[in-house]
């Protein structure tokens, strides 16, 4: 089933895009394709000038490692680390873990006092600090957020992409956002609908 169709999409460093669109619209497929974790069947993607599927399988995760962050709508920390250990699992994929990164990172998002809790002592907003955090340490010069806030009433999601917004301008960081909050979207600065696999405007 052919889920995007014929899209083409230039982001600018330090743009901040918001994907909007029905469920089933394509709008998650499309965030995955970019970040590399879901190999197109045609077309190419593009990151930093060279083409993001090309090369050695670990070639790739290094790339998506060190270069691309990722916040999921669930979350996904491990269970039994603390805030600290899981904010630390980037660097520890390349076997130098940077306490000191992930501690300032979980500083930055408001979870200074929380390092040494585990997940299921922190509130859904706190958990999702924490997997920016874990996205943010190693200074990606892109994140992609799918549905940041879709476990989140709606003050605590406000804050959350306040806080994601703020963090990418700081570094003029490009952010690539899939919602289903059209009030939320304006907050960037591009807005963008997918209908049926298809960029709308």
């Amino acid at each position: 089933m052919e889920v995007l169709r014929g899209i083409s999409l230039d982001v600018q460093r330090g743009e901040s895009v918001f994907l909007c669109g029905a469920s089933g619209a394509g709008k998650t497929t499309l965030l995955y394709t970019l970040a590399g974790l879901e190999r197109p069947e045609s077309g190419t993607v593009t990151f930093e000038g060279g083409q993001l599927y090309r090369g050695s399988e670990t070639t790739q995760a290094r790339v998506r490692n060190e270069r691309i962050g990722f916040v999921f709508q669930g979350y996904f920390l491990l269970p039994e680390l603390t805030a600290l250990e899981n904010a630390m699992l980037p660097s520890m994929i390349n076997r130098k873990a940077d306490r000191a990164a992930a501690e300032m990172a979980l500083t930055k998002v408001g979870l200074g006092e929380r390092l040494h809790h585990l997940p299921a002592e922190l509130s859904g907003g706190e958990q999702q600090r924490v997997a920016i955090a874990r996205a943010v340490m190693n200074q990606p010069t892109i994140i992609f957020a799918d549905e940041p806030t879709g476990n989140l009433d709606s003050k605590t999601g406000e804050g959350i992409v306040e806080l994601l917004l703020a963090l990418v301008r700081e570094k003029q960081t490009t952010l690539i956002v899939v919602t289903h909050d059209l009030e939320l979207a304006k907050r960037g600065d591009r807005r963008l609908e997918i209908r049926d696999g298809l960029l709308v405007r």
